[in-house]
């Protein structure tokens, strides 16, 4: 691969990411339930991960779990099974606290703590970083300074787009050395009408038809020559999801809308 993308004959492998949470722990939910309620609230990350993990398995596909520490302190078998897979172990942060609502000490002490118990149960160093909702921009690129202090290798906390919670659309839109020793590698997007379009997962993907993720990943890989990555959330392949009651409107259909297909 050269410094513009693949060759034409180089084929091209796009990366499959997961966010490791469960559903209470949704930053939109943060102002309905509190961190104090989670541990008594019924858990269906594990159900999730492993049924993830069979449909991977059956079709030879390997995948980058980043592990939300909170999780990986309490369910350690899932975060053993997910590393003897073959899949990659990386971190989610700790408490899955934005890196915008946290100064750096705070955010440095969250990165650091979860890289510390995810190397102690998979056994191995864990080399990536995503922020919790792409939650690094503009106003607080210091994080990526302490992303390279607690040891990360490369990071993918930022969606080059426009959106009302996240996103710095002025961004590379593919990977790129952000610090020295530190690569940030976005989530994919296309270019369309002079902006950045969304085309790497997450709510875009249940709410828009599928043909659509299809054909933006197919022509990053082909216009661009690029890989693309894609990222979902386990508890949308969780059809017996109930939603959060009180919640709005607006957030209920970005987070339930669709997961049935």
């Amino acid at each position: 691969m050269n410094g513009n993308g693949a060759d034409a004959a180089t084929p091209i492998v796009n990366a499959l990411t997961i966010d490791v949470e469960d559903y209470f722990q949704v930053s939109a939910f943060n102002h309905h339930i509190a961190r104090s309620e989670w541990d008594t609230l019924p858990c269906r990350v594990e159900r999730n991960i492993e049924r993830i993990l069979e449909l991977l398995a059956g079709v030879d596909a390997h995948a980058t779990f980043f592990i939300l520490g909170w999780i990986a302190e309490r369910y350690p078998a899932l975060v053993k099974q997910i590393s003897a897979a073959g899949h990659e172990v990386a971190s989610h942060g700790f408490e899955h606290r934005r890196a915008s609502e946290q100064d750096r000490d705070a955010f440095l002490a969250d990165i650091q703590l979860a890289k510390a118990v995810l190397e102690d149960i998979a056994g191995h160093g864990v080399h990536g970083y995503r922020a919790p909702s792409f939650s690094v921009g503009r106003g607080n690129e210091w994080a990526f300074d302490c992303m390279t202090e607690a040891g990360y290798r490369y990071s993918s906390s930022v969606y080059p787009i426009r959106h009302d919670h996240y996103g710095m659309p002025d961004a590379p839109r593919f990977a790129h050395e952000i610090r020295p020793g530190l690569l940030e590698v976005p989530v994919a997007t296309i270019r369309m009408l002079d902006q950045n379009l969304p085309a790497g997962g997450g709510g875009y993907f249940r709410l828009l038809p599928y043909a659509i993720s299809r054909w933006s990943i197919r022509r990053i890989n082909a216009v661009d020559r690029k890989p693309a990555m894609f990222f979902f959330h386990p508890w949308v392949i969780d059809t017996e999801l109930n939603s959060v009651d009180g919640e709005r409107a607006k957030t209920l259909i970005r987070h339930y809308m669709h997961i049935s297909r």
